[in-house]
């Protein structure tokens, strides 16, 4: 097969009829083998409705459904699953992607041995508000820095193409959608481009994903990332530094108080008990709070990863 579309979707059901003839459309013109995945995250609308319309129409068709609302990752974890074509390709159901991009990204995976295109949407900020254009900046500047792929502006857009073992070989998870090129680059597929696509305005509806909490989780979800990426298979190197530190920062204290007590008992004068000085809490406080919270929210991160249960959705049905 040569091509997935997989597209995930919540409560859609105006643009659902014209994306998949603008898919079909594309599909039919440039005589690709293809199927259409759409995983409904929990639409409370007539989506599903929809979507069974449309299998009866095009049997290229597919679907699945969740019981409830999980997010975009997840979605694309179990579309990624289900994929078959050589050549995965996602894209958002608000219409705001373009399919005709399809051709071209397909060409820049099997032609020029791209290994995943990320699409760049230069129009995409014209008209937003300052509140959102200076964080989506921000954020993808920070992207570039920490993932070290300095190629990509765009790290949210949907509309993504992927050569198949990249999506068999990467787990998306949590809220991480934002970075699977870093992900599929710690996986060792680093041929990643872009290409320039069209923005639209949507249609109908509201966007989803509004919001300062959608930046503050994008940064949230990087450094976990990161840490997970740079110290996830050898632990030691980050809890050996920052015990080095402890240590020598607990030592110091001591070394404080111990010259302090024995300057006094050389000089005959009064010394405080240990206890009274500052240093000795400072001390302590250091090494108990820091190392407990630090090694609580590590602990917990590794602990939710190797979690039978952490990319397990109910899924209603399926087709």
């Amino acid at each position: 097969m040569d091509i997935t579309v997989l597209v995930p979707l919540y409560n859609e059901e105006e643009s659902l009829v014209e994306l998949h003839a603008w898919i079909k459309r594309v599909m039919d013109e440039n005589h690709f083998t293809y199927e259409i995945i759409f995983v409904n995250d929990g639409s409370t609308d007539n989506s599903w409705k929809v979507l069974q319309d449309l299998q009866k129409e095009n049997p290229e068709v597919h679907a699945i459904r969740f019981r409830r609302n999980y997010g975009k990752s997840p979605a694309l974890y179990c579309g990624f699953a289900r994929a078959e074509g050589d050549v995965v390709i996602t894209m958002d159901a608000d219409l705001q992607d373009s399919p005709d991009e399809i051709p071209e990204l397909r060409r820049m995976i099997v032609e020029d041995g791209y290994d995943l295109v990320s699409g760049y949407k230069m129009n995409r900020s014209q008209g937003d508000p300052l509140s959102k254009t200076i964080p989506t900046k921000l954020f993808n500047a920070t992207a570039r820095k920490v993932s070290g792929i300095k190629n990509l502006h765009d790290f949210n857009c949907g509309l993504k193409a992927y050569r198949k073992e990249v999506i068999k070989n990467i787990e998306v998870f949590g809220e991480m959608h934002r970075y699977i090129p870093y992900l599929a680059k710690e996986a060792g597929f680093s041929r990643i481009g872009e290409k320039r696509v069209h923005h639209q305005a949507r249609k109908h509806g509201k966007s989803k994903f509004m919001g300062w909490n959608r930046f503050v989780n994008g940064y949230l979800d990087l450094i976990t990332l990161w840490f997970l990426s740079t110290f996830g298979k050898k632990p030691m190197h980050v809890f050996g530094f920052l015990g080095s530190i402890m240590f020598i920062l607990g030592f110091l204290a001591v070394l404080t108080v111990g010259g302090n007590k024995l300057y006094c008992l050389i000089a005959g004068i009064p010394h405080p008990l240990v206890t009274s000085s500052p240093y000795f809490y400072i001390a302590l406080t250091m090494m108990i709070l820091g190392t407990q919270l630090f090694l609580a929210g590590f602990l917990g991160e590794l602990i939710s990863r190797n979690s039978q249960e952490r990319n397990k959705y109910h899924i209603a049905e399926e087709f």
